[in-house]
């Protein structure tokens, strides 16, 4: 299957505003795209790209005073399948969890281990490791927030979450991955497009999607505490120890964004 995935993203600036964008699809899909996602603005300006510590593409610029919109348009080649399942597997002990991983044991800016300690032990440590304490942790969450955009705070963390039962995707991935590196188990935040493909139609307006995967067995799973089953055309963008990491717009100055609009569909293979 095929998927058109894109955005714009207006912009009022009163004076020239340095931005960093991580908006690119990521590396790991690059084979997959038909029509790459080339990032373009009106007016246009010089626009560097680089890695960022993570390994995901950012673009640099510099917004000038008024108004700037930043557009990218983009054809995905997809498997058609959803996330896979996989029951069985167990939790590596954190002495054999290869270097790379360790980093996703940590506390960080949005995920509070050291306060939700507690809470995960006494709700997880009877769980059999590995999937079934992921997925356990995963029902929690979805059980216990209350979704709804109007909930959207950029500076909730995942102790706040806990306590306020309410927030967006990116609320619902912060806490299920606190609580997953608070049982030792490494997880990291992901964002990127997710279509209603497979799934009756949101009557809300499209937005990027936030999710998260945990190391098992030998490498990293997908997992989505917001929709708690498994779905169909993910485009991943940034990956990061929480959503400070993956910012999709960093600006600084001030400025204004003034519309915003997400695609994510499925379209007939030419």
């Amino acid at each position: 299957m095929q998927i058109r995935v894109g955005f714009e993203m207006s912009y009022v600036c009163p004076q020239p505003t340095p931005m960093i964008l991580a908006l690119s699809i990521h590396y790991s899909r690059a084979a997959d795209l038909v029509q790459p996602d080339h990032v373009t603005t009106q007016p246009a300006v010089p626009i560097t790209a680089y890695r960022d510590l993570f390994g995901n593409w950012c673009n640099r610029l510099l917004a000038p005073q008024g108004d700037f919109n930043i557009r990218a348009n983009a054809l995905v080649n997809d498997t058609g399948m959803a996330d896979a399942v996989v029951p069985q597997l167990v939790q590596t002990p954190v002495e054999m969890l290869p270097a790379a991983t360790l980093v996703y044991l940590l506390g960080s800016r949005y995920c509070e281990t050291d306060l939700l300690s507690p809470v995960a032990w006494q709700r997880f440590g009877d769980v059999p490791d590995g999937w079934q304490r992921v997925q356990a942790i995963c029902n929690f969450v979805h059980e216990h927030i209350e979704f709804g955009y109007q909930h959207a705070r950029r500076t909730r963390s995942a102790w706040e979450v806990f306590d306020e039962r309410r927030g967006v995707c990116r609320d619902f991935a912060h806490l299920a991955i606190t609580l997953c590196r608070c049982m030792n188990i490494p997880a990291r935040y992901c964002t990127g497009y997710l279509g209603d493909i497979g799934v009756a139609p949101a009557p809300e307006p499209m937005d990027f999607a936030a999710w998260f995967e945990a190391y098992l067995g030998d490498r990293w799973h997908t997992f989505d505490a917001r929709n708690n089953t498994p779905r169909i055309g993910r485009v991943l963008i940034a990956r990061g120890r929480d959503a400070c990491d993956v910012a999709l717009a960093s600006t600084f100055g001030p400025n204004t964004l003034r519309s915003f609009k997400v695609w994510s569909e499925e379209v007939a293979p030419a």
